[in-house]
Order: C-alpha cells, then structure tokens, then sequence
C-alpha cells in the first residue's frame, strides 16, 4: 500500500489531542466520509478502503478514538475514565465538525465499523450526516450473540473485566486480540445491558438526546458467520435512529465466493470488486445492490425494532 497521508491533530470538544489522517478525493469531490473504526481497532485497518474511496469522487477523515493507536497518550492506566461515550460525544464529534469545515459544501457521510455505528448518535454533530453505511454495527450486548456465544461471554463479560481489574487496563494486544482498551470503555463493553438507556443512566446530561436530530439514510450490512453483528444485534441499535430511513442488508460469505467474512474481513482489500463495490452504489447514489431484509421507516421505535416480525413492504430506492 502507498504511504498514507501525514497524520495532523484534531482537537476533541473537552481538550484532548486525537490523531487523524486526510485523504483528498482524486479528481472532484463528491462528498466527504469520515471512517469510524470498530472497538480496540486501529484506524489503519481502515486505510485500504479509504484509498478506495478516494480513486470514486470521495475525500475521507480516518482517526484514532482516545487511547486507541496513534491517539494513545502513553500508558493507559493514566486514562482509566476514557469511556465509548468519549469516542461518540468527543472523538466522532471532533472528526464530524472537521469534516464539515473542511468542506462546507459537500454531502457528508459516515462509514462505520461495530461500535463506529453507535458513536454518530452520541455526538452533536451526527444531525449533519446525510448518509450512513454500517458494517457488523452494534453496541454488545451479550445475549444477541451469534454462535459461540458461551466462549464470547466467557471472554468479554469474564476475563476482560477481570483483567482491566488487575492491571487497571484491558491488554488485548498482549493475548492478541487488537489494541489494549482504556479502564472504563473496557467495563462499558463487559457490563453493556440491555438498553442504551439503562447503560448511561448516571450520566449527566442525557447524552443519548443527540440520536433524536439524525436524519442520516442509514445501510446497515450484516455478515450471516458475524457472531457480534447478529441481525438481532443489529436492529437493536437501529431503533435508536428513530428519524432515519433505515435499511438492514444480509450478506452471505458464499455470495462474494468466499467462506468467510465474520465481523472484521469487510474491510479487506479482497474485495475491492465486491463489497466494496456495492458500498459505491449506497455513498454515492443511496442505492442499495441487496434487497432489504429490513426497512425501518422514520418514526418506528426500538421495540419495533427488535421485534422479530418487522415486516418489509416494498422499497423503491
């Protein structure tokens, strides 16, 4: 892969220095897309696809949430409080409002990877998104897991908490599961209820009343061997974007004549011809290629939304 772009500073609402990187549209640009990567995932996971983006009409902001990659700032047992919420209210925040000011003029889009889908409801810049594609988007809760479930539980809900209790941290890259998480995002995840509301019950503010202004169209791309991005999973977090249009699409690996994808292999530059391909038609004309498993109008709520009968009358895109 070609060198990326020199990271340069994006400066988060309450002070803290994130690291971002800006990949100019070649030729035109169409509109701008900021990359919202996945838990504990570094933003150059990401980088192949927003090369991608690039040579079709889109410039693209790819970023660091707080501890994660190049936005660490040391060691983490320094920064026991960065939470999910701070990556949605702070770091989506700061990556929204640069993209916006960047480029005043044009549509501006998300891309977003697991947790990436939740963190546009968190911040108050998410009402100037026009366009959201979400891959595998959930916020974990443990019993909408698909299989493998009892392994999962055992890791995430277990030996995480225990670990972050004892080292004061989560070291995941040491058992080779991604990068180490912060105290606090680490307990969000392990101890994650049911509700959003529920899971941010103490905090001051009401930091869910931005979800209410998205008026984004919304695809979400759920893989079928996703054992994280289950369909169930996934409305679950759908119901919260409320005055959305939102659609769930159901990818199957054998589709794209692969066995596999799982909850991380989207972005895999294998298929550039593929699936990268038909996020083009969503981004660039909000088309989706796969018919709609799911279409959620504006309006319907989250017990709708969860439920296992939502029916789909017909979608003309």
């Amino acid at each position: 892969m070609k060198t990326p772009p020199a990271a340069f500073e994006l400066l988060a609402p309450d002070g803290y220095r994130l690291l971002a990187r800006f990949w100019p549209a070649q030729g035109e640009a169409r509109a701008m897309v900021v990359i919202n990567p996945a838990t504990a995932v570094r933003a150059d996971y990401y980088h192949r696809y927003a090369r991608f983006l690039t040579t079709h009409g889109f410039s693209v902001l790819t970023y660091d949430y707080r501890g994660i990659g190049e936005s660490r700032q040391g060691s983490l047992r320094r920064w026991k409080q960065i939470s999910k919420l701070d990556w949605g209210r702070y770091d989506c925040e700061a990556a929204l409002a640069w993209a916006s000011a960047q480029a005043p003029g044009l549509p501006l889009h998300v891309v977003a990877h697991s947790i990436g889908g939740l963190l546009v409801g968190l911040a108050p810049s998410g009402a100037r998104v026009q366009r959201m594609l979400t891959v595998g988007s959930q916020y974990a809760y443990w019993p909408d897991y698909g299989p493998g479930k009892p392994a999962m539980w055992l890791r995430w809900h277990v030996l995480m908490p225990l670990l972050t209790a004892l080292l004061g941290y989560f070291p995941a890259r040491r058992l080779g599961w991604h990068e180490d998480l912060p105290a606090a995002a680490a307990y969000e995840w392990a101890f994650r209820p049911a509700s959003l509301e529920a899971s941010y019950a103490g905090v001051v503010g009401d930091p869910l009343r931005h979800f209410a202004a998205v008026r984004a169209e919304v695809l979400a791309i759920s893989l079928s061997d996703d054992p994280f991005g289950t369909p169930a999973a996934i409305r679950r977090l759908l119901g919260y974007y409320r005055g959305s249009c939102r659609l769930q699409v159901a990818v199957d690996p054998a589709s794209v004549g692969v066995a596999a994808i799982g909850h991380f292999a989207w972005f895999h530059e294998r298929f550039r011809d593929t699936l990268w391909q038909e996020s083009l038609a969503w981004l660039r004309d909000g088309v989706s290629i796969r018919p709609p498993a799911l279409l959620l109008p504006p309006g319907m709520d989250s017990s709708a939304a969860i439920g296992d009968q939502v029916e789909l009358g017909g979608f003309a895109a």
